[in-house]
């Protein structure tokens, strides 16, 4: 999992509070105290995929245009993180069979790792965050 996938989720967690009006990426920025070049990154693929609207120019910026509990955070993950789990692994000696074999194996394991977690992800919506974020005041 990276960066973007927590990014995104605050993001759209920002917007869904603020339906009523735009939101800048320095606004969203502040909020999650990273660089609004990485923001804008991330607001770039949200809007590619539908989970949100822009307006550019004067009171222009960035507004949440799904229902909130439509958008589970598997949906989130596969546009920013999905494959992220698979093993980085480096050549190996095929002449051995451990070395042949590990990296198809490891592989195998953890793809299987990432089918379990979108399916604890399906039960988390951004409605759920939202409620949570209110929860926890």
């Amino acid at each position: 999992m990276n960066s973007d996938f927590t990014l995104a989720i605050h993001s759209l967690t920002y917007l869904a509070l603020q339906l009523d009006r735009m939101s800048t990426s320095d606004a969203i920025s502040e909020s999650a105290c990273v660089h609004p070049v990485r923001i804008r990154k991330v607001l770039s693929l949200l809007k590619k995929h539908g989970f949100i609207k822009s307006k550019e120019g004067t009171g222009g910026g960035f507004i949440f245009a799904r229902d909130l509990s439509e958008v589970n955070l598997w949906d989130i993950y596969k546009i920013t993180s999905e494959g992220a789990l698979q093993p980085k692994c480096p050549d190996s000696n095929e002449e051995c069979v451990v070395g042949a074999n590990m990296q198809r194996v490891l592989i195998n394991i953890f793809l299987g790792a990432e089918e379990h977690l979108g399916e604890y992800l399906r039960h988390y919506t951004l409605k759920d965050i939202v409620d949570l974020i209110y929860k926890e005041k």
